[in-house]
């Protein structure tokens, strides 16, 4: 287990914390006026490999060259001049630090981040971490990498789970949730929508299916995998005859034919390694999906609030009503999504250029 201590002065700054992946909302941005609950488990850190939070700089004023050596490929809207590492915890796990008042940003009901770091070391005033608790953000702690050093601390890290004893957990991410809003003229209040989770997931492996696609069209599973990803591949892909197949696959699924060309599998949530299948199927793309996510969709949960055809047996009743249910379709998370696609290699490639274009005209509002 490790600890995170000011690297100016070395007063401890967290509890002992163990790493686990950076979860695949960690950037999100969901909605207006939303509440969202804390992003990390308590006793967790994850390390986030690119830069994050300001300063930023136009892309206009940033040299190609430089971008790709930084990992993005296609043009953005501005580039974070931050230093990349950062590691995000729990704002419950931080210890030794005081708020920053005239780095609050341009917050609405909290902290933003926008300002740059806004939490100081108690001990010796060096900013090292950005509180970010405003509405519609995931509620974290983001330590600067370049002002805080891991220490190793007694204790023994949790053992990283195998496979099979993660999917027997089976705890699975539902894709319907009650979201809670900030002053309302009632005050508080919630409705229900998709997960906010799930938007985000999907919005990082449909760009990882579009790199997949080759350009081509692509047909996933019928059911809700389809519901959350075949009206975005149909409007961003050329029309035609389905080229390329893709998959659910992973641990404790029947194998894949090696006919496959894309595989929709699970990442691990403590070490971050995407699973991989042996044998003829290993050549196949492989898109990443949140565990719980792709728990859900190869098992769905009894009841889950989507329309099925036919209906009850004449004999059967029920005094329990199905969960409410969004009222729109699904929408992948476009800052995700696109967080995702300019850092991908293949972007640069000629066919993704058309995608590319399809994403600024009109077609993609119903995609995001």
């Amino acid at each position: 287990m490790f600890a995170f201590a000011c690297a100016q002065c070395d007063a401890e700054l967290t509890v002992p914390l163990s790493q686990v992946s950076l979860p695949a909302h960690a950037r999100q941005k969901y909605g207006s006026g939303v509440q969202l609950p804390v992003l990390m488990e308590s006793g967790t850190f994850a390390v986030d490999p690119d830069p994050w939070g300001g300063p930023w700089r136009m892309w206009d004023e940033t040299d190609l060259g430089e971008a790709e050596a930084r990992g993005i490929y296609a043009p953005v809207y501005a580039m974070s001049d931050s230093t990349s590492g950062a590691f995000v915890i729990a704002p419950g796990d931080i210890r030794g630090t005081r708020l920053i008042p005239e780095k609050r940003g341009g917050a609405c009901c909290g902290l933003d981040g926008a300002n740059g770091p806004n939490m100081a070391c108690a001990a010796c005033d060096l900013p090292v971490a950005t509180r970010v608790d405003d509405c519609s953000l995931w509620q974290a702690v983001w330590l600067s990498s370049d002002a805080v050093r891991r220490v190793r601390v007694d204790g023994v890290d949790p053992a990283s789970l195998a496979w099979a004893e993660l999917t027997e957990k089976g705890e699975s991410t539902p894709p319907f949730e009650p979201i809670a809003t900030w002053g309302g003229r009632f005050g508080s209040s919630h409705y229900w929508s998709w997960s906010p989770q799930w938007e985000a997931a999907a919005g990082q492996a449909l760009a990882h299916l579009l790199v997949a696609s080759e350009g081509q069209p692509v047909k996933v599973p019928s059911g809700l995998t389809a519901d959350v990803f075949q009206r975005a591949l149909d409007t961003l892909l050329p029309a035609g005859p389905p080229a390329r197949r893709a998959v659910l696959a992973g641990p404790g699924e029947p194998s894949p034919d090696a006919d496959i060309d894309i595989l929709l599998v699970p990442v691990h949530p403590q070490t971050g390694q995407t699973w991989a299948p042996a044998g003829p199927a290993a050549s196949a793309y492989l898109v990443p999906l949140p565990l719980g996510v792709w728990l859900w969709l190869v098992s769905p949960q009894p009841y889950l609030p989507v329309p099925a055809t036919g209906g009850l047996p004449q004999d059967v009743l029920r005094d329990d009503p199905l969960p409410p249910r969004p009222t729109y379709l699904f929408r992948a998370d476009r800052e995700t999504f696109q967080h995702t696609l300019v850092r991908l290699p293949a972007v640069r490639s000629p066919w993704m250029r058309t995608i590319l274009e399809r994403l600024t005209q009109g077609r993609a509002a119903v995609v995001f």
